[in-house]
C-alpha cells in the first residue's frame, strides 16, 4: 500500500466522467488498498478514483456512524439515487463541505437528506446501501467526483465567487497540481 498524490481543482482528471471498471484484479485491489491510505493520511471520509489520477468510477469512503463503529467501503460503478432537495435555508455550518481537490477551503453546499448506492464491491458482489445524514452526503460527493464534477461546482453565489477566488489566490485551478498527504500541508 502506497499513499498517492491527490489532484488539485484543474487537473483534467477531475473534470470529466470516470471510465467503467471492467476488470477487478489484483491492479485494481492495490488502486483501493491505496486510495484507503491515502484518504485515511489526508484525513477524509471519502475519496474517488479520479482525485488519485485514476479516471475510473469508483469511490471509497470511511465513516464513524452514530454508534462509534467505522463504516469503511469501496463503490465500484456506482449508481446513485437522491431524495428531493429541501427548500429550507441553507445552514452555513451545518452543510459545510470540504473536499480534498480543493484542500483547505470550506463550503455550504445542499444535499439531499437520502441517498441509494447500488454498487459492486472488490469481490465482484453488488450491494445496496440506503443512507441518510452525514453518509448521504459522502455518497453524493464521492459519486460527483465521477462524473467529473466538484463540490465547488455545485456552489451558490456568493459562495461559489468565494471558492473561484481561494482557487484563484492558491494558483490551482490549472492540469498537473497534486499534493500529498503526510507530506504536503496545503491547509496551513
Amino acid at each position: 500500500m502506497a499513499v498517492r498524490p491527490i489532484s488539485i481543482t484543474g487537473d483534467p482528471v477531475l473534470h470529466h466522467r470516470a471510465s467503467e471498471v471492467l476488470d477487478i484484479d489484483d491492479e485494481l485491489r492495490t488502486l483501493v488498498a491505496d486510495m484507503f491510505e491515502t484518504m485515511d493520511a489526508a484525513p477524509g471520509v471519502g475519496l474517488a478514483g479520479p482525485q488519485v489520477g485514476v479516471g475510473l468510477r469508483l469511490f471509497v469512503w470511511s465513516w464513524i456512524d452514530d454508534d462509534g463503529g467505522d463504516q469503511r467501503g469501496v463503490a465500484i460503478n456506482p449508481t446513485l439515487w437522491q431524495s428531493p432537495l429541501t427548500i429550507e435555508p441553507l445552514d452555513d455550518e451545518g452543510e459545510s463541505e470540504g473536499c480534498l481537490s480543493i484542500p483547505g477551503e470550506r463550503f455550504p453546499l445542499r444535499r439531499a437528506d437520502s441517498v441509494l448506492l447500488r454498487a459492486t464491491d472488490l469481490d465482484g458482489q453488488p450491494f445496496e446501501i440506503e443512507a441518510v445524514g452525514w453518509l448521504a452526503r459522502i455518497f453524493q460527493h464521492e459519486y460527483d467526483h465521477l462524473d467529473g464534477v466538484l463540490y465547488a461546482d455545485r456552489l451558490e453565489h456568493p459562495f461559489h465567487k468565494a471558492a473561484a477566488k481561494a482557487v484563484k489566490r492558491a494558483s490551482w485551478g490549472v492540469p498537473g497540481k497534486t499534493w500529498l498527504p503526510g507530506v504536503d500541508h496545503l491547509d496551513d
